[in-house]
């Protein structure tokens, strides 16, 4: 005689052979705190994340990389603006559950989390960056953050670039997002025209920040109002006959082009080039 017992537990495993593999196993779910390869896994708050985004203002013409992607919330929330988005996430279950996260969110054809090494992969197409890491990880990013397109954004949760001063700041409920434009390089020497003007222009440069000289004849005048940002370039000087001549151009390579205006009214076009 087959014992009541037995019955039940044939019965038991009968239905379980006949789920799907996916209800076999219990489904992944991340816990705050969580350690991965150089960090714990902390999420960000969705209102930090609203701000990251609207601090770099995404829209659908960019390409945003989450590094350390996590649950995939910062991508997700970032296809819905329309943009392209893909997260790197080391931990391959914590990637595989964001991506279900994605597809769940109805954002798949937008975005996608990846698994992989953060210092491995080429993001280099990226016009926005996002980051919550350790502020280790940041300056060993920072190299290649800086040798990024000029014009990127890049955006951290809670952690600075150190003596690479953030261009935004912003705090919500004690949290901190710091933001920054990659810079062009400009540093060094350079020879200016403009008409029949040719001089030589040096600039000194710490990131974003640039002050420079401009040679007039025996005279080294200094340069006001230097700024950089992004490849967008400006700067002002006063010539020999007292005239201040204000420029605004781009930088490309060793190359930057644009207009100036003097305050008498007189305007024109300037190119220089790298020496």
């Amino acid at each position: 005689m087959i014992s009541p017992f037995r019955i039940a537990a044939a019965l038991a495993a009968s239905l379980f052979l006949t789920l799907p593999a996916a209800a076999q196993q219990k489904a992944y779910e991340p816990q705050v705190g969580q350690a991965g390869k150089d960090v714990i896994w902390v999420p960000t708050p969705d209102e930090v994340v609203e701000r990251m985004l609207r601090m770099a203002q995404v829209t659908a013409s960019d390409l945003v990389y989450d590094l350390g992607a996590g649950n995939g919330k910062i991508a997700i929330a970032a296809a819905k603006l329309g943009a392209r988005a893909v997260g790197v996430e080391y931990n391959p279950d914590m990637a595989r559950h964001a991506q279900s996260n994605v597809v769940a969110a109805g954002v798949s054809p937008k975005a996608r989390i990846v698994q992989g090494d953060i210092f491995a992969t080429d993001f280099s197409q990226a016009t926005v960056v996002t980051m919550y890491l350790l502020p280790g990880l940041n300056m060993r990013l920072r190299p290649t953050l800086l040798g990024m397109r000029p014009g990127t954004r890049i955006v951290s949760h809670s952690f600075t670039m150190e003596d690479w001063e953030a261009d935004e700041i912003s705090s919500m409920d004690g949290r901190r997002a710091y933001f920054w434009v990659v810079p062009a390089s400009v540093n060094g020497g350079w020879t200016i025209e403009s008409g029949a003007d040719r001089h030589e222009l040096v600039f000194e440069q710490k990131f974003q920040k640039i002050e420079g000289t401009i040679g007039l004849g025996h005279t080294q005048a200094g340069l006001r109002a230097a700024r950089l940002s992004g490849a967008g370039i400006s700067f002002a000087w006063v010539d020999n006959h007292g005239v201040l001549r204000s420029y605004t151009g781009r930088v490309a390579g060793g190359r930057m082009e644009g207009s100036w205006r003097g305050d008498n009214g007189v305007e024109g076009r300037w190119s220089a080039t790298k020496k």
